[in-house]
């Protein structure tokens, strides 16, 4: 089972948006627990909040930096403590980790061996760090975006209030991975930042840090943070709750609290957004509504673009709009899907960055393993060529977004070849054409497409999306 459904799961099985922090911090430790074994003490805490709690929250959330305090009694504090939590409820790890050299073992580490579900991380290193995390199709990460603390304001509101670069940080990093499978960690006590990233980010989870500030109103940071459908956000429980002996009744009592102003949000905001085509056709696309959604959010312009290469093309493909809509991704995965389902192949391997979103939902949706290999080698770290654990002789399907000249798409299969694995098939979402098949072919690569970008022109002018002018420059082009 994946994170997402995981967490969904005990949000509905717990009735809860509460999260626990799993933190064994000397200075908050109740005198009650107090020995001179402070690990014994910090252990027998641990225990009483995850017995007072487990049937109340979605998720619990250890903090790695107070078990490394505490030294190698610490870490192995922290495996009992892992062990302890019952294994229906997912684990989240705040880690914050931000090493580029030790992204790939670690991910290895924490999700192999400790057997966590999801995992925090800095986004300062950019998509480079986070992929190693992200070739775990069951497993999640949490991007901190905004934190409370005063001293980052300087920071995380430049260059100027109007555009933070906290916002920066969301935008980008919803490129990086599928909504299931990377959410947003989120430090405030101000509902209109809160308010800012949920409008930016409507599709993602988003895990609510320090929102317990006095004077703080919980409707505002439901009204600001929930999604349309009532779900999306998870709220701490108050640290200084955890020490009292009365646990159990006190959160169910905030649970409770939260669930009716929820209730009272979702009655108030209760509309139905339906996306229509407004077209008919006697001989429609098979793919006619998705190419008509792909245009109408912005993943297909008319115009003269430059590419990478230089040329000027007379269209614009941005596909990392996609994972930003569910209903589209959804879609998009099926349509990878029919293609897929009629070839042989031991694992799905993404082409680095954009297709990575495209090949862990297929990962998802197959129950096939993921692999990808790398841009470029590090001159540190692990130094691997390929992410993921894989066996040589085994037969990979190379998945990527657009096929333009096929450069990118078989550099990254050479380097699968190199590591000893099998690669007979690549499928794309959209072929430009112009001859890439055949050298595909020519490469020995027999090459499959969900769409060609001439018929996504014709079903786009037919919908009458794009007019005479636009159909002829691209003709031309």
């Amino acid at each position: 089972m994946n994170f997402f459904d995981k967490l969904n799961g005990n949000i509905s099985q717990n009735q809860s948006l509460l999260f626990v922090g799993l933190d064994p911090n000397p200075e908050m430790m109740p005198s009650r627990y107090e020995s001179q074994d402070i690990i014994a003490g910090l252990w027998k805490w641990l225990q009483f909040i995850i017995a007072e709690t487990a049937d109340f929250v979605c998720a619990y959330k250890p903090t790695l930096g107070f078990y490394e305090a505490l030294g190698i009694p610490g870490l192995e504090l922290l495996h009992k403590t892992l062990a302890a939590i019952p294994a229906h409820i997912p684990i989240i790890l705040d880690a914050k980790h931000s090493d580029l050299n030790t992204s790939s073992i670690f991910a290895h580490a924490v999700f192999t061996q400790w057997h966590v579900d999801a995992i925090t991380l800095s986004p300062y290193n950019g998509q480079d760090h986070v992929v190693p995390f992200l070739v775990y199709p069951d497993k999640a990460v949490f991007i901190l975006c905004c934190t409370s603390n005063l001293g980052a304001e300087a920071l995380q509101q430049y260059p100027t209030n109007q555009s933070p670069l906290y916002l920066q940080v969301v935008k980008e990093s919803k490129t990086w991975g599928t909504p299931e499978q990377l959410g947003l960690e989120v430090g405030t006590t101000n509902p209109e930042v809160l308010a800012l990233i949920r409008g930016v980010a409507p599709e993602r989870i988003i895990m609510a840090r320090s929102i317990w500030a006095e004077g703080g109103n919980l409707k505002q940071i439901l009204e600001a943070g929930l999604n349309d459908s009532g779900d999306g956000l998870l709220i701490p429980v108050p640290q200084d709750m955890l020490g009292n002996t009365d646990l159990s009744e006190q959160i169910q009592s905030l649970r409770a609290e939260i669930n009716q102003i929820k209730a009272e949000i979702i009655q108030e905001n209760s509309t139905c957004s339906v996306w229509l085509p407004n077209v008919c056709f006697l001989n429609q696309h098979p793919q006619q509504d998705l190419i008509l959604q792909l245009y109408d959010i912005g993943c297909i312009m008319f115009g003269k673009f430059v590419q990478a290469s230089g040329a000027i093309f007379p269209y614009y493909i941005d596909l990392r709009k996609i994972i930003s809509n569910p209903q589209v991704f959804s879609q998009v995965i099926t349509a990878y899907e029919g293609i897929l389902k009629n070839l042989n192949f031991d694992r799905v391997a993404g082409i680095p960055y954009g297709s990575l979103p495209t090949a862990t939902g297929l990962a998802l949706r197959l129950h096939c393993p993921m692999i990808f290999p790398r841009k470029e080698v590090k001159a540190h770290g692990t130094r691997r060529v390929i992410e993921g654990n894989f066996q040589p002789g085994e037969t990979v399907v190379v998945v990527d977004d657009i096929l333009i000249s096929g450069k990118s798409v078989m550099e990254g299969a050479e380097k699968l070849k190199s590591a000893g694995l099998n690669v007979n098939d690549i499928v794309v979402f959209i072929d430009h054409e112009q001859g890439v098949r055949d050298r595909l072919q020519n490469n020995g690569y027999c090459s499959h497409a969900v769409l060609t970008i001439s018929e996504i022109t014709t079903t786009l002018y037919q919908a009458g999306r794009i007019n005479d002018e636009q159909l002829l420059a691209f003709n031309e082009g």
